[in-house]
């Protein structure tokens, strides 16, 4: 948990705040919390973070505000703004002002999650360990080889090819949708099979899942040792 990335969340609202929190904590992101820009911009002066979530409608200091004065201030901390729907304007703003990206409230939380998780990607990029180790098991992702001590695993194609894309987002959740589409011929429906005859291969017990866990309204998060 402590290497998990650390989310800034800033919105007056408790109730949202409250509800942001324990989502993103539930994902395994480190989250901390403030109720206004002022709180936040202390934060962000003493505290280092892999993304800040800001709602643009705050009273005072709005959250637009607070994203043009730190990036006038050269923090490159990367911002998900949170907008009113149909408020294009504060949108187009918002991105010119140095947002890398926005999401429209109200909101289903699967696409905060994608949204949080895509631009993590794109500003936190870590490499793929050769290895990964699963209770005994080892992945060779370059090899595309599952083994335990000298014995090799056999794999499907298509377990092969779904391993090999969990492990190159090693404890990042994945969605059920992005797996099946980069994997010709698959659905979500057959992604879940695959998941479940991996599970049969890799887990010490398949029906209480170490490794292969499942997100609740995601999908599907890889978990080594």
């Amino acid at each position: 948990m402590s290497d998990a990335p650390h989310i800034l969340v800033v919105d007056d609202d408790d109730r949202i705040r409250s509800l942001l929190k324990q989502y993103l904590e539930k994902l395994d992101y480190r989250v901390t919390v403030a109720a206004s820009p002022a709180t936040a911009r202390k934060l962000l002066a003493t505290l280092d973070f892999d993304l800040a979530i800001l709602d643009i409608m705050m009273p005072g200091e709005t959250g637009l505000e607070l994203l043009q004065s730190v990036r006038t201030n050269g923090l490159k901390t990367p911002v998900l703004l949170l907008t009113a729907r149909g408020e294009t304007a504060d949108r187009i703003e918002g991105l010119k002002a140095g947002a890398d990206d926005y999401l429209a409230k109200p909101f289903e939380p699967e696409e905060l999650s994608l949204r949080v998780g895509a631009i993590l990607r794109r500003t936190h990029v870590e490499p793929v360990p050769d290895e990964i180790e699963m209770s005994g098991l080892v992945f060779d992702a370059k090899r595309g080889e599952l083994t335990e001590g000298d014995r090799r695993v056999k794999l499907t194609e298509a377990e092969l090819q779904l391993l090999s894309m969990l492990a190159s987002r090693a404890g990042e959740p994945v969605s059920r949708e992005e797996l099946a589409s980069r994997s010709p011929g698959s659905t979500e429906r057959s992604i879940d099979v695959q998941v479940t005859r991996l599970r049969r291969k890799i887990e010490p017990d398949p029906k209480m899942p170490l490794h292969i866990q499942t997100v609740r309204g995601v999908g599907y998060r890889l978990m080594p040792d």
